[in-house]
């Protein structure tokens, strides 16, 4: 999700000051000097040798998980009169802390004042602070940020070339040349992986792990995130083992398999918390508002949107707020709640300042347009059509041609919609994805209906729902049999008690009624005229011998329970 890294594995802040390991922060002693006026002994001000012993400390104890610890220790060590490296030492310990449960702009200020003050002495950990500048820049969606702290600074002499071939990538792709930084950063994927050996640090197996994501490769980051997981558990950081379940499960999701990517957010999710990594908890919380918006549990989409924003608000993560934006958005879509769907994305897609996040934009591209396509707002849904094949060309996310073709084919005319369906459907079997094959099957089935061709219609409507079952889409499941009952195809979950008494169309309309949607709502949903709603809702009264909606919305739910516990 968040392709930067922690930043390479450094010694201690001064290297002449220090003979040993940083010691345990929980056995360092501080010196007094005189008892207050309790009774209690008043720490002496440490020395510079003792600050630096402190301000290590303080860093393994942000390794170790233990935030507050770290926030002592680096109080201990006094460090408003630290000056040099010692202070740049401190700070940096200090911007890592801001971006693990901070606000993340404060922090990325914080770590570029660190990047400058060890530059003269410690260029590895200049180069950390930069890279963790890097990291909250792309939290806040500050594109021209993260070029500024991806550049700030010379490649020093010896330097680690994975680490410089990093900056040069992600540099180049953040400055709209993706093509050019694709190389850097397969070098980057390569130097971290089976042969390189097995004595990478966690650090360099996230970085290789960010550069798949960023070209596309989702098995490839998969891998390497896997073993960065993998490292991080069994030799620590602990810090980073959140981080990786993080990676996993973004990846899970962009490669459709929802419930692996469930299973890492929520261990994700577990790890961050009892580490002090809110702001990490705010992704993962995102992630599984995502993978509820598949699974078709509208309230557990909106706790998770509601546990990512709250925080996000506070400490703007422009992504995290991005991603449970995009979540309850889809669980609109998957409710057949098109114009709400559409409010919600259209913010998300376009370009500019007070949008959404750089990096989620091209995502909900296809989400946007299957809203806006199908609620008239076709000139907008084409304002970011163009934009998205560009994005697809690049070969950013193995479903973009696929989407792409289904966009084009919802904005088409008659004539063009059918072959461009097929071209959709021809794209999705090159590459995995049961839930994006699903949706367009879905789309094209629903199309095929209107069209008076119900017999078409039934066969890519049922693989459809075959998709959906399969990868757990249990709300698009629901579409794709109510479309199936609207072709005369009763199937499993067919109407029971006195809904046998509609027709198909009647049902479907009886059903969106009963979930709270006006007649407009309805003709929306399904691609009807309100008069036509109307009419049907008229002889649905009559039919079923109710006088109000309340009425009908209860004698469904009874009807519905009926059938599913008979």
């Amino acid at each position: 999700m968040r392709p930067t890294p922690a930043g390479p594995e450094t010694p201690g802040p001064i290297e002449a000051t220090r003979s040993a390991e940083p010691p345990d922060p929980a056995e360092v002693v501080y010196p007094t000097e005189a008892l207050g006026p309790a009774g209690t002994p008043v720490p002496a001000a440490p020395g510079p040798a003792e600050q630096v012993r402190l301000v290590d400390a303080a860093d393994q104890a942000r390794l170790a998980g233990l935030p507050h610890r770290a926030r002592e220790l680096l109080a201990r060590a006094g460090c408003e009169g630290l000056t040099g490296a010692v202070r740049g030492a401190a700070l940096l310990v200090s911007g890592l802390l801001a971006l693990q449960d901070g606000p993340v702009a404060d922090a990325r200020e914080v770590l570029l004042l660190a990047a400058e003050l060890l530059a003269p002495a410690d260029a590895s950990r200049a180069l950390a602070a930069r890279l963790a500048a890097v990291e909250a820049s792309w939290a806040t969606g500050d594109a021209a940020a993260c070029v500024e702290a991806l550049d700030l600074g010379p490649t020093q002499p010896g330097s680690d070339p994975l680490l410089a071939a990093y900056r040069t990538g992600m540099s180049a792709v953040m400055n709209g040349r993706p093509d050019t930084g694709r190389q850097p950063l397969r070098e980057v994927m390569a130097g971290a992986g089976p042969a390189a050996g097995v004595h990478e640090g966690p650090e360099t197996l996230l970085r290789a792990g960010g550069a798949a994501l960023v070209v596309g490769d989702l098995a490839a980051a998969a891998r390497a995130n896997s073993r960065a997981l993998a490292v991080a558990r069994a030799r620590g950081p602990y810090i980073l083992v959140a981080q990786a379940l993080e990676r996993l499960a973004y990846g899970e999701l962009r490669a459709g398999r929802h419930a692996r990517a469930r299973a890492h957010a929520e261990d994700g999710l577990r790890t961050a918390l009892d580490a002090g990594q809110d702001n990490l908890a705010a992704h993962h919380h995102a992630i599984l508002a995502l993978v509820a918006s598949v699974e078709g549990s509208p309230q557990t989409v909106a706790d998770h949107a509601e546990a990512a924003e709250r925080v996000a608000a506070a400490h703007g993560l422009a992504q995290a707020a991005t991603l449970s934006q995009w979540a309850r958005a889809r669980a609109d879509l998957a409710r057949g709640r098109l114009p709400e769907a559409a409010a919600r994305l259209g913010p998300l897609v376009g370009a500019g300042p007070r949008r959404g996040h750089f990096a989620v934009r091209m995502l909900a591209v296809p989400c946007f347009v299957e809203a806006a396509a199908r609620t008239g707002q076709t000139e907008a849904a084409r304002s970011v059509v163009a934009a998205f094949a560009r994005w697809s060309e690049q070969g950013s996310d193995p479903q973009a041609p696929a989407q792409l073709a289904r966009c084009r084919a919802l904005l088409s005319g008659p004539e063009e919609r059918e072959e461009l369906f097929a071209a959709a459907l021809a794209r999705h079997d090159a590459v995995a994805g049961d839930f994006e094959r699903g949706r367009t099957q879905l789309l094209y089935g629903a199309w095929l209906r209107r069209r008076r061709r119900p017999g078409e219609a039934r066969g890519r409507l049922r693989d459809a729902l075959v998709s959906f079952e399969r990868g757990g889409a249990l709300g698009w499941a629901a579409q794709a049999r109510a479309e199936l009952r609207a072709t005369g195809d009763a199937g499993p979950g067919g109407p029971a008690g006195p809904l046998t008494l509609l027709t198909p169309q009647q049902l479907r309309i009886a059903r969106c009624v009963a979930e709270g949607a006006t007649n407009r709502e309805v003709a929306l949903r399904l691609s009807v005229s309100t008069r036509t709603v109307d009419h049907h809702l008229r002889n649905v009264f009559a039919a079923l011998g109710v006088r109000s909606r309340v009425e009908l919305s209860r004698l469904v739910d009874r009807a519905e329970k009926t059938a599913a516990h008979p």
